[in-house]
């Protein structure tokens, strides 16, 4: 069962470090130098935690995935990656200012919950879903595209290992 859903868990894996990184840039400058602008805050601590992300999914999770040349593949994974940015901030522009769930109109802790519940929880919720979606769509389409080296050196294609005596 693992090696049918190794790619999903590594994607998974590097998800919740991206949105450990989100969220350590996204509060620590939501509480500092952008205390009025926290949807700003919010797709900074995303940028950062995407770039991030690039790097460990074309490595690790998705490493024997491709078919495309990498500028194509790295300009499509920011591309899809910003739309799911959008994604990521649309519940918490709502919550903020359709539902108006900001002070003055209520509480500070109102306000933290209501943007915690949007922007991190189903904000990262629909981000991830289309990611984990297009990327495999679009950005890495070809299974066992990039050949993996194994242990002992040897390479594998498409889950098949290399046969030195071939």
């Amino acid at each position: 069962m693992l090696g049918k859903h190794r790619e999903l868990l590594r994607f998974v894996l590097v998800g919740g470090a991206s949105f450990v990184i989100t969220m350590t840039i996204t509060y620590g400058l939501k509480f500092t130098v952008l205390t009025d602008k926290p949807v700003t805050a919010l797709v900074i601590g995303v940028l950062v935690a995407t770039v991030f992300s690039y790097v460990a999914n074309r490595e690790w999770s998705f490493r024997s995935r491709g078919g495309r040349e990498r500028a194509h593949e790295a300009a499509l994974f920011f591309l899809l990656s910003a739309i799911a940015l959008g994604l990521n901030a649309l519940p918490q522009l709502i919550s903020r200012y359709v539902f108006k769930l900001e002070e003055p109109h209520v509480s500070l802790l109102t306000q933290e919950v209501a943007d915690f519940v949007s922007g991190v929880l189903v904000g990262t919720l629909l981000g991830t879903a289309f990611r984990w979606w297009s990327f495999k769509k679009w950005v890495f389409p070809q299974a066992g595209a990039r050949p993996r080296l194994v242990r002992g050196g040897g390479r594998e294609i498409s889950g098949i290992p290399d046969d030195p005596a071939a």
